[in-house]
C-alpha cells in the first residue's frame, strides 16, 4: 500500500505536517485531535461568510438533488442565470453581463481574451500587450502568470510563456526617497503613461490592477488620485482597464466592487472569484458591458470556454452566498469591523518591535513584519518570519495566511481578513492571540 504523497506534493518535502481538518463553524474550525483554530484570514481570504452556514448547504443539496452539470454551449440552468443576473445587478450601472469559471485564475484569463476579441473585432488588431505592476500577482495559469508582477515566477517560467510589460505599484510603505505616498502615486501613474508610449500606444490591449492588493503587495491601498489618473490615461490611449477583484471583490472592502470606492476611475472589465462562493465551491466570474460584450457576440461569439463554465451546483451555491452577503449585512459589517480591526493592529504595532505597516480597507488587511522598524529593513530569508509567525499562530489557534513577496524583494507579511461574519467580541478574540504570537516571536529573535 502506498502512502499518501499529497500533503508532501503541495507542501514539499520536510515542512511540519499540516492539521486535518475534521469540522468548521462560523469564524472557527477544528482539527480531527479536536483543537480549534479561529480563521484570521478567512483560509486564503476566501471563506467571507464564514463556515458551515446551513443555508449554503441547503441550497447545495437542493440543486443536487435537482441536478449538477449541463454543458453551457447547448444548455442553461435557473441557478446560472440568477448568479449572473445577481452579479451584474450588484457590480452596477456599466457592468452588464456575466461570464461565471471555476475561479480567479480562469476569470483572468477570460478578461484577457475578451480584451482581445474585442480589439480584433473592432479593427484594432495590433493591440496585444497588456501592462500590469510590479509587484502583483494575478494568478496561476500562463496567461496570468505573464501578467503576474514576480522576478522568481518570471525566472522559472519564463520560458514557457510570453511575459507581459510592468509598471511600478504605487507601494505605500517603502515610498522611494523623495516622494510623498500622492507624488509617488503620481509617477506611477505616470509611468503607466510612459510604458503605454514606449510599447506603442496602438499595441497596448490593457492596463490589468487590484485596486486593493492581494498577497502580493499586502493589502495594497493607493491614494485616491492615482485611481482616476490611471482611468485618464487608459482613457487617453484606448486601453482597456481592468480590474483583478478576485480577493479584494465580492464585499470583501465593505462595497460589492473595491471599484466601488472610486467611482470616478471604473473599470471595464472585471475580474471576481473567491468570495463569490465564500469557499463553498470553486467559482469565479468576468464581468463586463454590453458595449465589449456585443460586439464580441456580433462577431460570431467568444472564443473561450471551460467544461465548468456556468455549473449550475456552483451556480447555485453563489446564489445562496450572495443573498447571504446582502441579507445578513455583511458588506456593512466589514466596514464596520475593518475600522476595529485595523485600530487594534495599528495599537499592537506601536507596542511591537516587528511590526512595521499596517494597511488595508475593510476586512482586507496586511500586517508587514520587519527586522527594524527604524530602516524597514526585513528579516534574512533564512530567518523565514512571516512564516515563523504563522507557525506560531497555528500553534496558539489562529490561521493568518502569510506572504513573502518576490523572495522578500517588497518585503513580507501575512493577512489580517477573518470573514465578514466576525463581531467586536471575535476580535478580540483574534487580537489576544495574535498579541501572544507576537510576544512569543519577538521574544525568539532578539
Amino acid at each position: 500500500q502506498k502512502e499518501s504523497s499529497g500533503g508532501a506534493f503541495y507542501a514539499g518535502r520536510g515542512v511540519t505536517k499540516t492539521p486535518t481538518i475534521s469540522h468548521a463553524k462560523g469564524i472557527f474550525f477544528w482539527d480531527t485531535d479536536g483543537k480549534r483554530y479561529l480563521d484570521g484570514s478567512s483560509g486564503a481570504v476566501a471563506a467571507n461568510i464564514g463556515h458551515g452556514n446551513e443555508r449554503i448547504g441547503d441550497a447545495m443539496i437542493e440543486q443536487a438533488k435537482r441536478f449538477s452539470y449541463v454543458v453551457r454551449t447547448a444548455f442553461t440552468s435557473e441557478a446560472t442565470e440568477t448568479l449572473s443576473r445577481m452579479v451584474a445587478e450588484l457590480a452596477g450601472p456599466g457592468f452588464d453581463q456575466t461570464f461565471l469559471v471555476s475561479g480567479g485564475s480562469e476569470a483572468i484569463e477570460a478578461t484577457l481574451k475578451l480584451a482581445r476579441q474585442y480589439a480584433v473585432v473592432t479593427g484594432k488588431p495590433k493591440r496585444s500587450k497588456i501592462l500590469a505592476r510590479m509587484p502583483g500577482y494575478h494568478g496561476s495559469t500562463l496567461g496570468a502568470a505573464a501578467i503576474t508582477g514576480d522576478p522568481d515566477r518570471d525566472q522559472m517560467f519564463g520560458p514557457i510563456m510570453r511575459i507581459m510589460p510592468k509598471v511600478p505599484a504605487p507601494l505605500s510603505y517603502r515610498v522611494p526617497e523623495g516622494h510623498d505616498l500622492d507624488s509617488y502615486g503620481d509617477y506611477c501613474a505616470n509611468e503607466l503613461e510612459r510604458q503605454i508610449l514606449a510599447e506603442g500606444e496602438d499595441t497596448v490591449l490593457a492596463f490589468v490592477m487590484e485596486p486593493v492588493g492581494g498577497v502580493a503587495t499586502g493589502a495594497l491601498v493607493a491614494p485616491n488620485s492615482y485611481y482616476s489618473k490611471v482611468r485618464k490615461i487608459c482613457d487617453r490611449y484606448g486601453v482597456l482597464l481592468i480590474f483583478d477583484e478576485v480577493m479584494c471583490g465580492a464585499g470583501r472592502t465593505g462595497t460589492f466592487l473595491a471599484a466601488h470606492h472610486w467611482p470616478d476611475a471604473l473599470p471595464d472589465l472585471v475580474a471576481c472569484a473567491k468570495g463569490l462562493s465564500a469557499g463553498y465551491t470553486p467559482l469565479g466570474a468576468m464581468i463586463a458591458p454590453n458595449r465589449i460584450v456585443d460586439k464580441v457576440v456580433e462577431s460570431g461569439g467568444f472564443l473561450h470556454g471551460h467544461t465548468y463554465s456556468g455549473n449550475p451546483l456552483s451556480s447555485a451555491i453563489g446564489v445562496a452566498v450572495l443573498t447571504e452577503l446582502v441579507n445578513q449585512n455583511l458588506m456593512e459589517n466589514a466596514q464596520r469591523m475593518g475600522v476595529i480591526l485595523r485600530q487594534k493592529l495599528n495599537a499592537l504595532k506601536d507596542r511591537s518591535t516587528t511590526i512595521g505597516d499596517v494597511r488595508g480597507m475593510g476586512l482586507l488587511n496586511a500586517v508587514e513584519i520587519v527586522e527594524d522598524k527604524a530602516t524597514k529593513a526585513i528579516f534574512a530569508s533564512s530567518r523565514q518570519a512571516s512564516y515563523r509567525v504563522s507557525e506560531i499562530a497555528r500553534d496558539l489557534g489562529l490561521h493568518i495566511y502569510s506572504r513573502r513577496a518576490a523572495s522578500g524583494k517588497f518585503g513580507e507579511w501575512f493577512m489580517a481578513a477573518p470573514p465578514l461574519i466576525i463581531s467586536e467580541p471575535e476580535i478580540g478574540l483574534f487580537m489576544e492571540l495574535l498579541k501572544e504570537t507576537f510576544r512569543i516571536f519577538e521574544r525568539a529573535v532578539r
